[in-house]
């Protein structure tokens, strides 16, 4: 009997335990003591990790398929250019008879001669004019020329990953917004297709996290708000996810300071198929108390249309509010 009241004093509520499930991943420590925002607004996560070597937590394949299109055609040039540099200067050091040009104007500079004859190697151009005399500079040809070959084909192969991954590129209202929703009010936010591809299947999941007073400590709480709608099959303009706000809705009486009080944030998560590469793609956002605007309401979205006009959006409104009725 003891042990019985033991394991029951020690075994967590059923409270607790269901909003252990709500919790995003973030640990009882940080929901409990941190005051940062938990999700930024392009859907990384605010969470730094030390402990770690920079030789276990590199992983350079996924870095070169996760970093803007400008760094990484960045990242290629520089390493094409400081691969025919090096090349160069070796070239350059076995003297201008080992690395002849025979063209009607000869390029005096070795270090300069050395970089064109790299590039023209490196690339499989070979004109002809620049051309290495004796074993060594062959044989540094042949390094080269084996160099080229592996770093040609995994460029190539990361360049073709990138296209290849199925990404989503949803963007989200810059607010959300408390207005009328039917007789009650509602939170709203919407979302819109950033892309020429079509979404399918498209789930959301909302959650409110804020920090409430429990036996005196501060305790931060998830709550996964109801929707008006929580899938909708096809996405081909925009979705204004509402979440009604009646008389079981955590949001229900609080207020704008309520918010900012209990540093609250809305967690959102959506969930989609790409048809182009029939697979499912992820992307999630939040909205901080300051990004919550009471007493608004989404503008119009849509254009004017004349007879036989296809429906239209104006995505430039996406965030547009004005002033709701009380």
């Amino acid at each position: 009997m003891a042990e019985e009241i033991l394991e029951n004093a020690f075994r967590p509520s059923s409270e607790e335990e269901e909003q252990a499930e709500r919790d995003l991943g973030f640990g009882s420590v940080v929901t409990a003591q941190s005051r940062q925002r938990l999700l930024n607004q392009d859907g990384t996560f605010n969470v730094e990790r030390t402990g770690l070597s920079r030789f276990t937590s590199l992983n350079l394949y996924h870095t070169l398929l996760g970093m803007s299109w400008r760094v990484f055609l960045g990242l290629v040039l520089l390493l094409y250019f400081l691969s025919n540099i090096v090349f160069g200067l070796f070239y350059a050091s076995f003297g201008g008879s080992a690395l002849v040009d025979t063209s009607s104007e000869p390029t005096e500079n070795l270090f300069i001669r050395g970089f064109f004859f790299s590039v023209q190697t490196f690339a499989t151009i070979g004109y002809g004019t620049i051309h290495p005399v004796g074993i060594v500079p062959n044989l540094l040809v042949t390094i080269e020329s084996y160099y080229s070959l592996i770093a040609n084909a995994l460029i190539t192969g990361l360049v073709f990953a990138r296209f290849a991954r199925p990404t989503a590129r949803v963007r989200f209202s810059k607010v959300a917004v408390v207005a009328p929703y039917k007789d009650i009010t509602g939170l709203m936010f919407r979302i819109v297709n950033a892309r020429n591809n079509q979404l399918i299947q498209v789930g959301a999941q909302v959650l409110f996290a804020r920090f409430e007073n429990e036996n005196g400590r501060q305790v931060r709480r998830f709550d996964i708000l109801e929707l008006e709608r929580r899938t909708v099959s096809i996405f081909p303009l925009s979705w204004t996810i509402v979440h009604p706000i009646d008389s079981g809705s955590p949001f229900y009486g609080l207020t704008q300071n309520d918010l900012r009080n209990s540093d609250a944030e809305i967690l959102v998560l959506l969930t989609a198929t790409d048809e182009t590469f029939a697979a499912v793609v992820h992307t999630r956002s939040s909205y901080k108390a300051d990004e919550v605007i009471f007493g608004s309401k989404f503008v119009s979205i849509y254009n004017e249309m004349q007879a036989g006009e296809p429906i239209s959006i104006d995505v430039k409104k996406l965030s547009a509010i004005e002033a709701a009725p009380n």
